[in-house]
């Protein structure tokens, strides 16, 4: 019978920091931002994500697409649509998602930056 060597562990090792200015060119997954959210560890230069809030904010209400599809009378396949990352809802569009999840709507102009 003959042992096999094992080959060295590889250890992790930070990534280098990303240069001055750059940013994602993907969209972070659902499962990735909203952990992130919850973390408070979402980088500051991320992008904000209208979609990802919408389906934040359906799930808090526990209701599934199919259902608020329902109530806003669009399809559930409309719904995933405005829930994708890459999705820009209209003002309008929000609000009516608000009023179907029974929910206070607040807009963010900007960002906090720490500076008082």
């Amino acid at each position: 019978m003959t042992t096999r060597k094992k080959p060295p562990g590889r250890t992790a090792r930070p990534l280098p920091p990303l240069p001055a200015g750059a940013l994602r060119s993907k969209p972070r997954s659902y499962e990735e931002w909203s952990t992130l959210a919850r973390w408070g560890k979402l980088p500051a230069w991320e992008p904000l994500r209208p979609g990802f809030r919408l389906r934040a904010a359906r799930e808090a209400a526990k209701v599934n697409q199919a259902e608020l599809a329902a109530r806003l009378g669009v399809t559930q396949q409309a719904v995933a649509q405005a829930e994708r990352a890459t999705s820009n809802p209209t003002v309008g569009f929000v609000a009516t998602w608000a009023q179907a999840l029974e929910i206070s709507l607040t807009f963010e102009l900007g960002r906090e930056t720490g500076d008082s």
